[in-house]
């Protein structure tokens, strides 16, 4: 994927105005951080893979990914906290410690 595609995909989904990347790395303002690296590409001269900008854009880019993927599976739908505490009672292992809690009353 070249800056082009990632330039496009970040005019179409928009990310958060405030990103935590790494505990020692905030970014504030997302779309002013993007055109920071867009001008730092296009000013460039070289190889863009030796582009500082290009190499944070595609981190930046990957790093949002990751985390909508992350959400969209987060999002799926709960189990309600009653459902899962009556698969735990009905469970074999909870039913086995009835049966012998109840041979043991005998």
């Amino acid at each position: 994927m070249n800056h082009e595609e990632i330039k496009r995909y970040f005019e179409n989904n928009p990310p958060p105005k405030e990103v935590v990347w790494t505990p020692w790395a905030k970014i504030t303002d997302t779309q002013v951080f993007l055109k920071s690296c867009y001008i730092g590409i296009n000013n460039f001269n070289g190889p863009i893979e030796r582009c500082p900008a290009w190499w944070h854009l595609r981190d930046f880019y990957l790093l949002i990914k990751r985390s909508t993927v992350q959400k969209a599976a987060s999002s799926e739908p709960n189990v309600s906290l009653a459902e899962t505490v009556s698969e735990i009672e009905n469970s074999p292992a909870e039913e086995i410690q009835e049966q012998k809690e109840e041979a043991s009353n005998l």
